[in-house]
Parts: C-alpha cells; structure tokens; sequence
C-alpha cells in the first residue's frame, strides 16, 4: 500500500487491484475463522466419524501420497497394521 501511495499514486488500476486482493484476503480469513482455522468444512463431524469407525462402518489410516506422482500413486496406512492397503 505505501509502495503504490509513495510510488504510483495516481496509477489507479493498480490501486483498485491491490484493494480486491486485500478484501479476497480477508474474506479467506475469516472463512477460515468461522472454520476454528480449518481450510476446507468437514463433510462428516467429529462425533459420526468416531461412532462409525467404532461399529466397523468406516476405517482409519493415513493416506500417503507420492509428490512426484500425485494423481498416479498413494495408499492408505491402516491403523494397526503393519501392511499397505492400496486405493
């Protein structure tokens, strides 16, 4: 901002641009507030992912994801296990 005031003052797109991308940035924030800090909404809470993990319903692992590869190659870690169950 002071850059732009000092520098450009009278470059008036620049202006506009730095004023939407500060507004983007704070609707992101407090988005991610209203999410206790999280960037993405849980699709399911806390409470039904436990009792269904409990009653067999749903599994728990650690999804590993090759960087080099993303979209081609990961697996999911089960809790407790000591092999790889692919998906």
């Amino acid at each position: 901002q002071n850059y732009l005031d000092n520098f450009w003052p009278d470059l008036k797109a620049a202006h506009e641009l730095f004023d939407s991308i500060l507004q983007a940035r704070r609707e992101r924030e407090s988005e991610s507030q209203e999410n206790n800090g999280k960037e993405y909404p849980e699709h399911l809470s806390m409470e039904i992912l436990e009792a269904g993990i409990k009653s067999g319903r749903y599994i728990q692992g650690t999804l590993n994801v090759n960087k080099h590869r993303a979209q081609l190659e990961a697996f999911v870690r089960l809790e407790g296990f000591g092999s790889k169950e692919t998906g």
